[in-house]
């Protein structure tokens, strides 16, 4: 099956599969497959020993699974990896590739709810299976919960008083569409940063629907217990929520704080950083603005002292 170019148009394609050092007869994993883009060109450099495994929960990716018998796309929740390898009988993998984030088709599905371009239902579910949605969130959220992620997932100074008018609101009528959010959301925002502010809103919600910051961290610890020493990560994030936590455990295998040292003063860390971050070229956020905020870190697995 041909790819839907529609669908997710790579970012920083070569460069991230680049990162993984690919070794031809070696196992690797994409754990954000979504129009399979980057599974593609990891095909491409893999011998007819070579294995790829892919994650998606999205049922809308597995109509661009990859007819290769190298290949395997898995439909589960890439917090899961370690245990669905297992199954496959897969302990130890020599790369790993993230593209976090939402694809281009999540976006563009109107029905999905997750632009502000488009009024839906409010939705935002990666695994359309789950219960959890962003009316949920909306309507059944205590006030302190909702500050609470406006807060941490969209960094919004209104977080108070944006919880405070979703509940106000609600008490009339169900919120059940992205008009009506906006329409509440409207008073609180000047018209010269509408965008931005509408951006930040949707993302806290949709964070909170997929408990993708909860999924990051799980999949980072698995990072490193899955992969071989040598083996390497490839990660793509598109906002700081993502790609501190992903900077950090790179650095030193924690989310918070300093590893521990020994009496001569070394500690003991999984990674290895394998050269600079890298952003997308100014050629390629001109085809897909989708990339310019973009961030590449790459890591290698080290022995543990």
């Amino acid at each position: 099956m041909t790819q839907p170019i529609s669908y997710h148009n790579p970012v920083l394609l070569k460069e991230t599969v680049d990162g993984l050092n690919i070794h031809p007869s070696g196992i690797y994993v994409d754990v954000t497959f979504g129009g399979g883009g980057h599974s593609r060109e990891i095909l491409s450099r893999l011998g007819p020993e070579g294995k790829l495994f892919a994650f998606d929960q999205d049922v809308d990716a597995l109509e661009n699974a990859i007819d290769d018998e190298r290949f395997t796309l898995i439909n589960q929740n890439f917090g899961y990896m370690k245990r669905f390898l297992r199954l496959y009988g897969v302990k130890e993998v020599d790369g790993i590739l993230a593209d976090l984030g939402v694809s281009s088709h999540q976006f563009d599905e109107a029905s999905r709810g997750f632009s502000t371009r488009f009024d839906a239902r409010l939705d935002m579910r990666m695994n359309q299976e789950q219960d959890l949605d962003a009316v949920v969130v909306v309507n059944q959220y205590e006030e302190e919960d909702l500050v609470r992620i406006f807060k941490e997932y969209g960094e919004l100074r209104i977080a108070p008083k944006l919880a405070r008018k979703i509940v106000a609101a609600r008490q009339d009528d169900e919120i059940n569409t992205v008009a009506q959010l906006k329409e509440i959301c409207e008073p609180l925002v000047p018209e010269r940063i509408h965008h931005k502010i509408m951006a930040q809103v949707f993302q806290a919600i949709r964070i909170e629907v997929n408990k993708e910051m909860e999924v990051l961290y799980d999949f980072l610890r698995q990072s490193e217990e899955v992969l071989k020493v040598g083996g390497r990560l490839s990660v793509i994030s598109y906002h700081s929520l993502e790609d501190r936590p992903v900077k950090r455990f790179m650095r030193n295998g924690l989310f918070e704080g300093e590893p521990e040292k020994d009496v001569f003063g070394r500690s003991s860390v999984p990674f290895k950083k394998v050269g600079k971050l890298i952003i997308p070229s100014p050629e390629e956020i001109k085809v897909n603005n989708r990339a310019r905020s973009a961030k590449l870190r790459i890591a290698e697995k080290i022995e543990r002292e």
